[in-house]
């Protein structure tokens, strides 16, 4: 990680990546992380966003821990070595049921939007394993009419359908109701065992999920945060000193505006 402000036209943190892919066997199945950002020198005058630059000092200072710092028993708080895997992640696609504010299966009425047919609504059943109400306008010889019809949870979808669109020529508009699910992506640590995490972080009942795979084989993602890394804890100050600050401020104003009184 970089200074801040070394840049013309945005003041963000700059992240320097080294990839090779003849690593020596020593640094294999590592990641060196460095924190620079305090590596630079105020630039005598501003340039747009650009406050700070680095001179060799800094660029040596950075050369010295990437060198040395792979050696076993380096110690130094701006660097840290870590194994590739702690890195890695898992991406899962999940389905879970929504409840409510009382922790009840949330219902939802809306358009359905596609084909109205048996078949679709057999694997509507399947996938919701609970009753499906249907509100259907419909056009029978000419007239406009409401069916509305229920299929279980038991029910032999298609038969229901058919039985409750027999008399139908035209199927105008569609309204159903259904519990309301979830469909999201969730990036589980790798090493972490998935259904225990999904149990723990989500804490609904998961209808499925299933791993991001290519050819059958797992595919694992990387992100790396290098500010998680080297966050560390600042304790507030203390209310106590905040008021006395506080005090202090309040009577050298007092005394400032006496001497404009006067």
């Amino acid at each position: 990680m970089l200074p801040d402000q070394l840049f013309y036209n945005t003041g963000i943190f700059t992240y320097i990546w080294l990839l090779r892919n003849d690593k020596p066997a020593s640094h294999q199945g590592r990641v060196m992380l460095i924190d620079a950002r305090q590596q630079f020198e105020k630039e005598p005058k501003s340039f747009g966003n650009k406050r700070h630059r680095i001179t060799d000092g800094h660029r040596a200072w950075i050369e010295e821990r990437y060198t040395k710092g792979w050696a076993k028993g380096y110690a130094d708080a701006q660097v840290k070595i870590f194994p590739r895997a702690d890195f890695a992640y898992h991406k899962v696609s999940v389905v879970f049921w929504q409840t409510d504010e009382h922790d009840q299966p949330a219902i939802i009425t809306e358009p359905y939007e596609k084909a109205f047919t048996a078949a679709n609504v057999k694997k509507e059943q399947e996938f919701h394993a609970s009753d499906l109400s249907f509100r259907v306008r419909v056009k029978t010889k000419g007239q406009e009419k409401i069916v509305a019809f229920t299929v279980k949870a038991k029910d032999n979808a298609a038969k229901t359908f058919k039985k409750a669109m027999a008399d139908a020529d035209e199927t105008l508009a569609v309204e159903w109701t259904h519990r309301h699910y979830v469909q999201d992506d969730e990036y589980i640590p790798h090493g972490e065992e998935i259904a225990a995490f999904l149990e723990r972080e989500i804490a609904k009942p998961i209808i499925r999920w299933e791993e991001t795979k290519k050819d059958g084989k797992t595919i694992l993602g990387y992100e790396i945060l290098p500010n998680k890394y080297f966050y560390r804890y600042q304790p507030p100050t203390p209310a106590k000193e905040l008021l006395a600050e506080f005090w202090k401020l309040e009577k050298a104003a007092e005394k400032m505006l006496e001497g404009l009184a006067k």
